[in-house]
Parts: structure tokens; sequence; C-alpha cells
């Protein structure tokens, strides 16, 4: 990334951070109480008027052929409309599959959820606060007090280059709270999780995944990095008043078309990527839902029970101040309702 568009990206998070404390924008309301569409193709072309650059939405129901919507742009530059098989960055979805790669390991006696930091990054202790009390289930469920590297306040003032230097933001920190006792978002357990897979099978976790999981399901289109596909073929990425195309930052986390995620979705909630006494495991440490975010792509994934449905959103556009976020929580709501709407009619005829 440029260094120009860096400076500015810094002071807008930052500007933008204070300024969404005090004002909620009008295009939220407006988007809220707008009439709900008919279709959604409509709602997604009604999302792209509120200032998505693009979108792509995957809605899988149970009993019915899964479908594919887009719209907006997924090249805005060259002028390439967006697709619904498109490559997406899905930022922290990739915390699902590394749960249920953890889950795989203790099953086999690999891992263990009852070790400590300390017991497997000895070199650890003394850097990361209560190193010898911090479970591996504690880091599974965010209450190992280990602080989000993302929360240090150089983290945006000089972006890390590689995964040492990202660990170096969580590193000599007092801890958020004390291991078990509170509950604490941080990227920072599921790096240090991805990290001990690693170690453990003595090869990328990214490959473990892909025996484990991908294979088996069939999912082709789910990479472990950006340096693995053709880059023509992930969407762009964009942030708020900068022109600069932001798909080739942030590399290393995991790409995927929506339809990949919704099968892995489905897999996961049915219990079909688990293995005898697997489940049980994965249910003790992590959540069946995600979304994920990074500069230029948001991602929602959630399977609805009481419609036996999963849907899948993407869009490339944030500004990092609670707007675009709270933009796409609303758009995907209103796709769920208008699913849900079909599904009552269907069911009354």
């Amino acid at each position: 990334m440029k260094k120009q568009t860096k400076r500015i990206l810094r002071v807008a998070f930052i500007l933008a951070s204070l300024s969404s404390l005090w004002f909620v924008p009008w295009i939220l309301v407006k988007a809220w109480i707008l009439p709900l569409p008919d279709t959604i193709q409509e709602q997604l072309d009604e999302a792209i008027a509120h200032g998505f650059d693009g979108m792509i939405v995957y809605v899988d129901q149970a009993g019915k052929p899964p479908e594919f919507y887009a719209a907006g742009w997924h090249d805005r530059k060259n002028k390439i409309p967006a697709y619904p098989q498109a490559l997406f960055k899905i930022a922290s979805i990739t915390k699902l599959y590394v749960a249920v790669a953890t889950a795989k390991l203790v099953k086999d006696g690999r891992l263990s959820l009852d070790k400590t930091l300390a017991d497997y990054f000895p070199e650890l202790v003394g850097r990361i606060e209560n190193a010898g009390k911090i479970t591996l289930r504690m880091m599974a469920q965010h209450r190992s007090g280990i602080p989000n590297f993302v929360d240090h306040p150089d983290y945006w003032k000089n972006p890390p280059k590689n995964k040492q230097e990202t660990l170096e933001y969580a590193l000599d920190l007092p801890a958020d709270f004390e291991p078990g006792e509170d509950y604490g978002y941080s990227n920072t357990n599921y790096m240090l999780i991805s990290d001990l897979i690693d170690k453990v099978v003595g090869y990328p976790h990214q490959q473990y995944i892909k025996e484990e999981i991908l294979i088996p399901l069939g999912l082709k289109n789910t990479f472990g990095s950006l340096h693995e596909v053709d880059i023509a073929d992930v969407m762009s990425g964009y942030y708020v008043g900068i022109e600069e195309d932001l798909k080739t930052e942030y590399t290393g986390l995991m790409i995927a078309t929506a339809e990949d995620v919704g099968i892995f979705l489905r897999a996961l909630n049915d219990g079909s990527v688990f293995k005898e006494g697997e489940q049980e495991i994965y249910s003790s440490i992590y959540v069946y839902k995600h979304t994920g975010l990074l500069v230029g792509y948001q991602s929602i994934a959630e399977y609805h029970k009481d419609i036996d449905t999963v849907v899948i959103q993407f869009n490339n556009t944030t500004n990092f101040d609670g707007y675009d976020w709270n933009l796409a929580e609303i758009v995907y709501n209103r796709i769920v309702k208008i699913v849900r709407k079909h599904a009552e009619t269907r069911t009354e005829n």
C-alpha cells in the first residue's frame, strides 16, 4: 500500500472512530425503515445505492437449489461487475476453520485443551502475562485475557509486515483480565492457535485444514492465502475516500467463494464436518456462526435454524467507523427477512 494511502487511512480511522461516538448517520435509519423489497436482488441493488461498491450473497435453503446474487462492482476501476463466484477475503470467519481443526487434533490426542500457553510456547513466558494459567481452552473461547494485537495504538500507525511483528503488538502488555474470568475477543488467541497447529502437525495449518476439512467437503474454492490464487479472481476491496484497490493487502488470511463458505457452514451446523467425538469438543470451545472484517472487506456467515437456511453475505466497502458495518448488518437482516417471508408463503400454500 502506498505510504500516502496508509497515512490517510490512519487519520481517517482515528477521526471516524471519534466522530462515530456522536451521531448515527441518517443512511442507517433510512436503510432500516425503507419498505422491505420483494426479492433479494432488489435488496442488494438497494444496498449498492446506499454506498457499497459491491456485494455477494449466497442462500442455501434446505430442499431448494442454492441461490446466488451479486450487485455493484467486482473491480471498480476496470468496470468489472460483481459476480457470485468471486473469491473474497473472509477475515475472521477463518477462526471457524481453525476451531474445527483444533477440535479434531484434541480428539486425536495431539492437543490438550487443558495444557497451558506456557506448555506449548515456553518462549512466551514473561512476555504474555499469565502464560502459565492460560489454557488452550481459554484461548479458543476468547477467555484468555491476552490483548488483541489490533488494539495496540501502533498497529494502525505502523502496520506489521509479518506474523512475528503482528505478535509483538500483543506482547509485554498487562492482561485484559485474569484467565477464565471474563470474555474478550482477541485475534491474538487464534493467531497463536494457528501457530500451535503448525507446530503440532509439522506443516502449515492451512494444509491441515485443507486435508481434514476442505477436501472431505469437496471445497475447491477455499484457499489459505492470497498467494495461492489468481489475483484477478479476488473481489476488490475499498475504503471510503480512498481510490486505491486494497485487495493485495493482508495476504495471509483465508480466501473463499460465498458458496464454499456456505457449504462449510452447513456442514459445521449439521455436524457432517466432524468425525465421531469431535463435535462435542467443538461445541465446548467455539460458536457456529461468524463475521469477518478487514480493510475493504466485510462478511457475515450464519445458519438460521428456524428456516433451515444458510445465508452468506460479502461486501467490499469499509470505513471502520461502524457506519458500513452497521449498514451491512441491516442489509443482512433484511435479506433474512425476505427469505423467511418467502418460506412462510410457501408453507401457507
